[in-house]
């Protein structure tokens, strides 16, 4: 009889020990999940590629085993579009877009693969910047990117030349009290820092602007107050261009470059200012460029100002002795 009971209290442990075990077994088939992740911020946008990726916080249970981004022209994009392979496991990745139409709207997602499904990060949005119009040459022999933005064709970059266009040279003026009393055509780098031109390009008068010796590459101009309106037109008008036109993070511009997206492809950089009354201004603050336009206002023209802090273009008029920014624009 004892034998009996024991052989049956066995039987029962091994019993609750096999449900116990398969319980466990199914519990943990059911904690698997697909994983976790976000993400991450654009950057480094050109015409044709971008950089973006993500970061899975959780592999759900199951090892990932596949993780990139993919992206489309509509929103939601998935792996059965473009995308990339970056690397297997969680954590933070990076991931190289390529392939991409220039000027076109797109939507990314970062994705990661286990064996419970594919799961993805919320979706962001970006326009590629459009296609260069090429190369041109100053007289200097410095070469500058060109674009198209709407119908117009604009310098990518800020003028550096240091001569008129018949070979003359522009005066550099490091002297503040000189600079303040000038009449006639000059330039000055940033702070007199030949880096800073280097970089922000130089900083003229308008006497330099308006020399009829010409400041410009052939074929091409001084923006006109005419062709800054019909930009910031294009781009949305004033209370949002800005944004569309300024280098994106804080490389140069100061923290926090509010709304900066550039996908003008303009890339307009802080080169500041510099005063007839205070000498220099705001370096990387704020990016004020001129016009060949006189204003109403007797020795003032008019140019525009953009600010690290919005994403605003304002059209003011200064005093001709300042120390600007200049952009060209083809001749039509």
């Amino acid at each position: 009889m004892k034998i009996i009971i024991i052989t049956r209290l066995l039987s029962f442990v091994i019993m609750i020990a096999l449900l116990m075990l398969s319980n466990n077994c199914n519990k943990q088939e059911e904690e698997k999940n697909e994983p976790v992740l976000t993400t991450s911020p654009l950057d480094e946008i050109t015409a044709t590629t971008a950089t973006c990726g993500g970061d899975v916080t959780s592999d759900g249970g199951a090892k990932v085993t596949a993780r990139g981004v993919c992206w489309s022209t509509a929103p939601y994009p998935t792996t059965e579009e473009d995308h990339t392979i970056d690397g297997t496991g969680t954590g933070s990745f990076t991931s190289s877009i390529t392939g991409l139409t220039p000027n076109s709207l797109y939507y990314v997602r970062a994705y990661a693969t286990n064996s419970q499904g594919t799961a993805y990060g919320h979706p962001l949005s970006f326009k590629t910047l459009p296609a260069s119009a090429g190369i041109i040459t100053d007289i200097d022999g410095n070469e500058y990117n060109t674009l198209i933005i709407g119908t117009q064709v604009w310098m990518a970059e800020n003028l550096k030349v240091t001569k008129y266009r018949n070979g003359e040279p522009i005066p550099n003026v490091t002297d503040f009290l000189t600079w303040s009393t000038l009449t006639t055509g000059g330039y000055c780098n940033l702070s007199n820092n030949g880096t800073n031109g280097d970089i922000y390009g130089r900083l003229y008068n308008w006497y330099a602007v308006n020399d009829g010796r010409n400041i410009a590459p052939e074929g091409w101009h001084v923006a006109t107050d005419a062709d800054w309106t019909t930009l910031v037109s294009y781009l949305g008008g004033d209370q949002v261009a800005g944004g569309k036109l300024k280098e994106t993070g804080t490389l140069h511009w100061c923290d926090p470059n509010t709304g900066a997206t550039n996908n003008s492809g303009f890339t307009a950089l802080p080169g500041g200012s510099r005063s007839w009354e205070y000498d220099f201004l705001m370096g990387c603050y704020w990016g004020c460029y001129w016009s060949s336009t006189v204003s109403n206002n007797s020795g003032e023209a008019y140019n525009r100002i953009l600010f690290n802090d919005g994403t605003s273009i304002n059209r003011v008029a200064n005093n001709m002795k300042f120390g600007m920014s200049v952009r060209c624009v083809k001749d039509n």
